[in-house]
Order: structure tokens, then C-alpha cells, then sequence
């Protein structure tokens, strides 16, 4: 038995590393295609950040189709996006406190759900492709109408712009823009 347990014992910390290692190098790889990005912005007292990674239109038809309509998407690539805000926010009317929170949407043709969750996942999809996206966690949930652009956005884009009493928090990729009014 001991001699069966020498033999064992190495291979499956040899399986172990190569799985880490190839686990990192898929993540590193995928970052090429989808670049991680934080923004940050300021309103009165208040800081929001997003953290979020940036796929390419690359030519291929979007909503609908890579990003299925009613369907919940994590919000950009890799990693579930998220939302931070230090002081408690009215997100389209409704109390947000001050947290971080996972960023999901469902969209549609004509308006988008938004979503925001309280737990924290370490990436955005299961093995199978479905976000990995617990229900449950939702703290809160609005729905926004879309905005069609003239222009295409080429890579997906979060922002936030400041406007009279509100701060929007903007998306948009393709010929499609959402919109979410933010007050402090």
C-alpha cells in the first residue's frame, strides 16, 4: 500500500498543478480579447466604481444573438461585473445602500432589466455558458428602455455622465444604449 500511495501522491499534485496553471492561462487569454476596466465618478459626496471587462463587436451581430434576448447576462465578459457606491444611492427611484454589488442585465429589444445583486461570484458564466447568477441575491431589479445609437459601439462601454440633479449610468455596445438614473 505505501508504495501504491508514492506513486499516487505526486500524480495527482502533478494533475493539480497543471489544472491551476491552465485554469490562469485560459484567464490571462481571455483578457486579451475582454480588457478589464474600472471607472470611477464622483457626485456630490458619493463615489461609484465599476469594474467591468470590454468585449469587441468584432462583426458579429449582438443583442439577440451572442447576447440572447431575456436571457440574464453578466453584463460584459469574464468576471460578473460590479458595482461599488459608498454612500446609499436612489437607483431610478428605489434605495440602493452603500455595498458592492454583482451587475446583471436582461435585454430585450425595447428595454432592458437591470439588475443588482448583493453576492459576489468569482466569475460570470458555469461551465455551460449560463450565468452563473443567483435570483435570490437580487437586491434590486429595474427595467430601463433602450436607446438606439446611429453609431456603432465597437467595444462594450460602461460610463457615467452627470445630468442637472442625477448621475446616469450609461451602457452601450453596438447600435444599443441603455440609460439608469442615479441619485445621491
Amino acid at each position: 500500500m505505501p508504495k501504491l500511495l508514492k506513486r499516487t501522491v505526486p500524480i495527482l499534485l502533478g494533475l493539480i498543478v497543471i489544472g491551476f496553471a491552465g485554469m490562469y492561462f485560459m484567464k490571462q487569454n481571455t483578457k486579451k480579447h475582454s480588457p478589464e476596466e474600472t471607472i470611477s465618478h464622483t457626485a456630490k459626496d458619493a463615489t461609484f466604481t465599476v469594474f467591468y471587462n470590454r468585449p469587441y463587436k468584432k462583426d458579429r451581430e449582438i443583442f439577440g444573438n451572442l447576447v440572447p434576448y431575456n436571457q440574464v447576462w453578466r453584463t460584459g465578459a469574464n468576471e460578473a461585473t460590479t458595482f461599488t457606491t459608498d454612500k446609499d444611492l436612489l437607483v431610478d427611484g428605489t434605495i440602493l445602500k452603500a455595498g458592492t454589488y454583482t451587475l446583471w442585465t436582461v435585454p430585450n429589444k425595447e428595454s432592458w432589466k437591470v439588475i443588482f445583486n448583493s453576492k459576489e461570484y468569482n466569475w460570470g458564466v458555469n461551465m455551460d455558458g449560463t450565468a452563473k447568477y443567483d435570483p435570490e441575491f437580487d437586491v434590486l431589479t429595474i427595467e430601463v428602455p433602450t436607446q438606439p445609437l446611429l453609431n456603432i459601439v465597437e467595444q462594450f462601454s460602461i460610463y457615467f455622465e452627470n445630468a442637472n440633479d442625477f448621475t446616469i449610468l450609461y451602457m452601450a455596445w453596438d447600435r444599443t444604449a441603455i440609460a439608469v438614473p442615479i441619485k445621491v
